[in-house]
C-alpha cells in the first residue's frame, strides 16, 4: 500500500510548550478558519510547505528521541492536523509501534459526527495520547467573527473526546476587551467544567509576533489597534478560568 504524503510547513526539534515534557512538534498545512490573530498565517494554504512521507518525518524525529525523557514525544500542530487525517494517521501508526508518546494540538474545526471521518477519528484516538484542543471563544456569534466559522462542531468534539476519556489540554488565546469580556471566560470556564478528562486549561495571550507574515502576504491584519494583554490582565483571565494542571 502507498505511503501518505503530508505537507508539512515546518518542524521545532526541541518543543517544550506543545505538550508534556521535550517534545518533536511537526506543524502541518492547512487551515480552514481564518483567526485575526493567527501567527501563521502562511500555514493557510493545504498545499504549501514540503511534501514529506510519514516515515521520512518519523526518521527525522527520532534523531532527537534521546531528549524525550519519560515525558516527551511527538506533537502534530499546525496550520490543522484534522486536515490532513491519512498522513496522521500512518504516522502515529508508526510512532505507537516504537512506544512513542503522541499529541495531536488541534482547534476542532474538521470534526464532524460523519460516519466516515468518526471511523477515521476513532482510529486516531487510539493512537493519540493527548490532546490539545485550541477553544478560540465560547460564543458562536462571536467565534464566527473571530475565525470565520461557527464553534458548534468543536464544542462537540470536546464533549466527544470526553466521552471518549480521551485526555486533553485545553488552551484559550486571551483578547482583552472585547472578545475576552469576562462574561465569555466565565462562559468558557463553565463549559470546561462539564468535561471529566482535562487535564490543563491554559490561558496563551494574545501576542503580535506573526504580524510580519501578514505583511510579507500582503493580507491586512484586522487587529492593529489592539494591545497584547498585561500581566494584571493575563492573571485576571486565568482566575476567571481557573487554570490549573489537574494531572
Amino acid at each position: 500500500m502507498a505511503e501518505n504524503i503530508g505537507f508539512i510547513h515546518s518542524v521545532e526539534t526541541f518543543g517544550s510548550v506543545d505538550g508534556p515534557g521535550v517534545r518533536y512538534v511537526i506543524f502541518v498545512q492547512g487551515c480552514a478558519m481564518r483567526c485575526q490573530y493567527c501567527h501563521n498565517p502562511d500555514t493557510w494554504n493545504d498545499r504549501g510547505g514540503k511534501v514529506m512521507r510519514a516515515q521520512e518525518i518519523l526518521d527525522h524525529a527520532l534523531r532527537y528521541r534521546s531528549y524525550w525523557g519519560k515525558q516527551g514525544g511527538i506533537t502534530v500542530s499546525g496550520g490543522e492536523p484534522l486536515r490532513q487525517l491519512d498522513f496522521l494517521l500512518e504516522l502515529f501508526h508508526k510512532a505507537k509501534k516504537l512506544g512513542i508518546h503522541t499529541v495531536v494540538d488541534t482547534s476542532g474545526q474538521p470534526f464532524c459526527e460523519s460516519e466516515a471521518f468518526l471511523t477515521k477519528f476513532d482510529e486516531l484516538l487510539s493512537l493519540t495520547d493527548l490532546f490539545l484542543l485550541d477553544i478560540k471563544h465560547i460564543d458562536d456569534t462571536m467565534h464566527r467573527e473571530l475565525t470565520g466559522h461557527t464553534n458548534e462542531n468543536i464544542l462537540a468534539m470536546a464533549r466527544y473526546l470526553d466521552q471518549k476519556q480521551k485526555p486533553m489540554w485545553i488552551r484559550h488565546v486571551y483578547l482583552p476587551n472585547h472578545y475576552g469580556d469576562d462574561i465569555y471566560l466565565m462562559r468558557l470556564h463553565e463549559f470546561i467544567q462539564t468535561l471529566s478528562h482535562v487535564k490543563r486549561v491554559e490561558v496563551l495571550p494574545y501576542h503580535t509576533m506573526g504580524i510580519y507574515k501578514w505583511q510579507k502576504l500582503q493580507i491586512p491584519y484586522p487587529l492593529e489597534a489592539l494591545n497584547t494583554p498585561d500581566k494584571k490582565q493575563i492573571k485576571h483571565a486565568q482566575k476567571l478560568l481557573q487554570t490549573a494542571n489537574y494531572d
